[in-house]
């Protein structure tokens, strides 16, 4: 894999982002956890996802929210980062990228849940371990972009129990998978979420 460190703006500040650049119109925008608890875009989770859709030869984009890593800026609690993610779908868009998933991981599934409604050139919302325990998720509505979420069976994060309660609301044809044993940090597991993904992008 052959990612390169670029700039991207969003509004007044520059995005860092590591781009992997493939033949072809499909791509991928990648968002990472909790900036406040230590998310960024070299998280385990950011990196399964980016290596399953590496695999299934789509360019890969991740990016650093605001105030992380290189990102100028600040943490802006979702609101910005909607603009965050909106300046890596756009990068794509210029880039020839025609068929751009969005997939977010715990915090970074709640921002692209959040901007899900104004993300337009999105085909598919991907959540891995969406907080459901810890952020409010019910402005969620039906919505046929939900396509696949996963979550750990030992996650009190994104509980697999409030998930369930919520994916018919979000939308009654997605695809729900439970990594047994995983809680929210997935250690150990990440190759779980490798072969969803494939499993997924092959389907």
């Amino acid at each position: 894999m052959a990612e390169k460190q670029i700039f991207i703006n969003s509004g007044e500040i520059l995005i860092e982002g590591l781009f992997d650049n493939q033949p072809g119109e499909k791509a991928v925008v990648v968002t990472h956890p909790h900036p406040l608890y230590g998310g960024d875009m070299n998280n385990n989770v950011v990196e399964a996802i980016i290596q399953a859709y590496h695999d299934k030869g789509f360019s890969t984009l991740r990016i650093n929210f605001r105030g992380i890593g290189q990102s100028q800026g600040n943490f802006d609690n979702g609101i910005g980062e909607q603009d965050d993610i909106k300046a890596a779908i756009s990068y794509l868009s210029t880039n020839g990228k025609k068929q751009i998933d969005l997939a977010g991981y715990s915090f970074g599934a709640w921002v692209s849940a959040l901007g899900l409604e104004t993300f337009e050139k999105v085909n598919r919302l991907i959540m891995i371990s969406p907080p459901v325990n810890f952020i409010d998720f019910t402005f969620l509505t039906s919505n046929p972009k939900i396509k696949l979420v996963i979550t750990g069976s030992e996650d009190d994060i994104a509980g697999l129990d409030v998930i369930k309660g919520m994916l018919p609301s979000w939308n009654p044809e997605v695809e729900f998978k439970t990594i047994h044993g995983a809680d929210h940090f997935y250690g150990g597991q990440t190759g779980k979420i490798i072969s969803i993904l494939n499993q997924f992008l092959d389907s």
